[in-house]
């Protein structure tokens, strides 16, 4: 049975994103890491191609949207998604634009729409303006996002700097009067030659009335609100059967190299709770990665049978910036990326088989740590983060999986993850 909706990722908490939502709203998902070699085992209705493409040079992150696209056709996607985060993280040379305009070429469309909205989680838009709970995205605090400052919350503006084609707005007036006015837009827009129009929705009423008017398209960009309403399109219906994971075991553990204001929150929550917490210093790393890494492994075993661990290396905004004027933004994410990696290697070791993981950078470096290829996606833990499971080929054991975006999640959510798999 061919795949109905083949999506690609820009990152790894991205895609557990929109797989969740997917899975909500009633398909079988299964979330790649990365481009397979093969194809799938089993029967699925959408695949999430998880990229780890967000923020690294934007030739090398079209090359492997590509790559996925290809790999996607071949399983009979019907339809192709491309998401990205609802804050639009990007910078003015990419990488939404370039890619966006790749996956066009190559699938001969000369029209698609593009918006990061996630009403559940205070992303909307609005007149073309993306709003962070009651503020501008460039209000937010995502104007000192280390990689992708978002100092423009105009999306039209942010996405005509990036691409080739001209961009336009279906607002709110439009959406509002549903999928046949939306249509009639997306017909008009085209004939004034605009190739994205970026779509207000401030609402998930606004993405459900969206919804059936994407109905056919090639191509849909978007966050992962969006996909409540595609499901529908393809005669799929809520089920809670697409969200049951195995019974999960082991210890419990959180790694964290978020240093967004949500994570900060949920870090302090998780401390004054009494539970046992290790941060790193980056600038320790820079002396004695390796022994480091075995001290915190050290201090983890035997707290471990008491309940869950934090590990974190989250810091507030000033706190960051001074560890970078002295290594650099990309040396000190890789630093403290791959220390992380190490540890949820040896927390898994120890016998973690219940691991939440914050920060999409340090997601991404965890799962190829642990050689994690496939995830089935289960239960919401909070709107935007599920719980997912790797068969224990894939980490040498049982291991059930979170992968928790940086902005996402209530402030209690390293101690809620637990109690929902339980």
């Amino acid at each position: 049975m061919p795949v109905l909706l083949g999506c690609i990722a820009d990152d790894f908490t991205g895609a557990t994103d929109l797989a969740n939502n997917l899975v909500r709203a009633g398909m079988r998902v299964v979330q790649t890491m990365g481009v397979p070699s093969s194809a799938l085992a089993g029967e699925v209705d959408a695949v999430v191609v998880a990229l780890k493409s967000r923020t690294i040079d934007a030739a090398e992150a079209v090359a492997q949207s590509l790559a996925a696209l290809q790999w996607l056709q071949a399983q009979g996607a019907q339809q192709i998604y491309f998401k990205y985060c609802s804050t639009f993280d990007s910078s003015p040379r990419g990488n939404i634009g370039p890619v966006t305009d790749a996956l066009m070429a190559a699938l001969g469309c000369d029209f698609t729409v593009a918006t990061p909205a996630f009403p559940d989680n205070g992303r909307t838009v609005f007149k073309g303006y993306l709003f962070v709970g009651q503020v501008l995205l460039n209000e937010s605090g995502m104007q000192n996002h280390p990689l992708t400052p978002m100092t423009d919350a105009n999306l039209v503006r942010v996405l005509q700097a990036q691409t080739s084609h001209k961009v336009g707005l279906i607002d709110h007036t439009v959406v509002a009067r549903g999928p046949g006015a939306i249509r009639e837009q997306m017909l008009a827009l085209r004939q004034e030659g605009v190739g994205v129009a970026v779509v207000d929705a401030t609402s998930n009423d606004d993405l459900l009335r969206l919804g059936p008017a994407l109905q056919g398209m090639a191509l849909v960009t978007a966050g992962s609100g969006v996909a409540i309403g595609l499901p529908a399109n393809f005669g799929i219906k809520p089920s809670q059967g697409a969200s049951q994971l195995p019974v999960a075991r082991g210890w419990a553990a959180v790694v964290s190299g978020s240093c967004s204001v949500a994570t900060n929150q949920q870090v302090a929550c998780f401390k004054a709770a009494g539970l046992p917490a290790f941060e790193l210093d980056p600038l320790r790393l820079l002396d004695d990665q390796a022994g480091l890494v075995q001290q915190v492994l050290a201090w983890a075993a035997p707290r471990l049978p008491q309940g869950p661990v934090l590990v974190y290396s989250s810091a507030p905004a000033d706190a960051v910036a001074q560890v970078q004027r002295r290594l650099g933004a990309a040396a000190a994410g890789s630093l403290v990326e791959q220390a992380l990696a190490s540890i949820a290697q040896g927390l898994v070791a120890l016998g973690v088989q219940r691991l939440v993981v914050a920060g999409g950078e340090t997601s991404g470096a965890c799962v190829q740590a642990l050689g994690i290829s496939q995830l089935q996606i289960g239960p919401q833990i909070d709107p935007g983060v599920p719980w997912c499971y790797a068969a224990p080929q894939a980490a040498g054991g049982d291991l059930h999986l979170a992968l928790k975006s940086g902005n996402f999640g209530a402030v209690d959510f390293f101690t809620k993850a637990f109690a929902v798999l339980a």
